[in-house]
């Protein structure tokens, strides 16, 4: 009878996940595409690691990536998609605030946490408790920006942004930080996923910058750049890290002399920096040939406070013990990286680095 009894309250208990699936909606293809593979490749390579030593009591971490083209209306349908048809516990690395705010339906209605977005965005941080995000703001790298500048004097400033909510938001966050220093930057906006036109270039020209802060992807700054190099006209530039520093070097190519990005992490090539070895080791295991990127760095370091977050849910991963776990998870050092949440503070990066652009490709801090 004791075997039987046991054999039945074996049968009605819940049978533990043999995978945790996390969901990205990222772009895969099309002008922004290295960014959004850079993103899946660095999470890929540190949660294969993590399945090599046996996973998460005993379950494997499967990241289920769709393709968004960049395209708000495919991130909303991707996130629905991940969220009610491959049951993801969470969505991890949306590429953009843009990207990130079609999900937004979605992460509240199924209490599913959303992890580590690539933005520094205030309006990314302002939309609901399952926001987690593990970088600094776009207000701590503006900071970090003018501090490498020096004194401003009367220097103009020119920022090139898109001509959207966001991008309209990035433009203001800058003239807010500049305001401490009695500047009033121009603006230059742009449509997003469009090329950068001739009268753009001219308004560029027109505002006669002394520095050009970029706001924009990597895509249209190398475009922006390339065009004003062409007419002669070679500003210092200075770019968030929204654009990719990796991303942004290899599309200059040569012509990225002289350009600065803030970045978020340290350089992939930091050996000193504990968790930039870890990540690297997990990135050449994983199978990778080129050098990894500051954004698959990035994304790999994510990926393993996400990691630490499963560890503590418990032995059977759900949205709400990992959105639990995730809150309560305090100071948490990932290896000369630390991220710090709280049950009412879910935004736990600060680290603001500047680096230059290489004709080479390398990113250097």
């Amino acid at each position: 009878m004791r075997i039987l009894a046991c054999a039945l309250l074996l049968a009605a208990a819940p049978a533990l996940a043999q995978e945790i699936i996390v969901g990205q909606s990222a772009p895969l293809t099309g002008g922004n595409a290295e960014l959004g593979n850079d993103i899946r490749n660095g999470a890929l390579a540190y949660f294969h690691k993590v399945n090599e030593a046996g996973g998460i009591a005993g379950a494997k971490i499967k990241l289920v990536t769709l393709d968004d083209h960049n395209e708000t209306k495919l991130s909303a349908e991707n996130a629905k998609k991940l969220v009610e048809e491959n049951n993801a516990v969470a969505l991890f690395g949306f590429a953009s605030s843009t990207l990130s705010i079609p999900a937004m339906p979605q992460v509240v209605e199924h209490k599913v946490p959303f992890f580590a977005p690539f933005t520094g965005a205030d309006t990314i941080r302002k939309q609901n408790e399952y926001v987690y995000t593990v970088r600094a703001t776009y207000a701590d790298e503006i900071g970090k920006i003018i501090n490498f500048w020096g004194n401003l004097g009367n220097t103009k400033v020119t920022v090139l942004h898109y001509d959207d909510t966001v991008g309209k938001q990035n433009f203001e966050t800058v003239a807010e930080v500049l305001k401490k220093f009695n500047r009033t930057p121009v603006s230059v906006a742009i449509k997003r996923n469009a090329e950068v036109t001739e009268a753009n270039v001219r308004a560029v020209v027109a505002s006669d910058p002394n520095v050009l802060v970029v706001t924009t992807l990597y895509a249209p700054a190398a475009q922006m750049l390339k065009k004003l190099k062409a007419q002669g006209r070679v500003y210092m530039t200075t770019s968030l890290s929204f654009a990719g520093a990796s991303q942004l070097a290899k599309a200059l190519g040569p012509d990225a002399s002289g350009v600065s990005v803030a970045i978020t992490v340290p350089t992939p090539r930091s050996h000193a920096v504990a968790v930039v070895r870890e990540c690297n080791e997990a990135w050449t295991g994983s199978g990778q040939k080129e050098l990894m990127s500051v954004t698959a760095l990035e994304s790999c370091i994510a990926a393993k406070v996400l990691t630490e977050g499963m560890r503590r849910a418990g032995s059977n991963v759900t949205r709400a013990s990992l959105h639990k776990a995730l809150s309560a998870l305090g100071r948490f050092d990932t290896g000369g990286y630390v991220v710090d949440f709280k049950p009412n503070f879910r935004h736990g990066g600060s680290y603001v680095g500047m680096a230059l652009l290489k004709p080479n490709g390398e990113v250097r801090e």
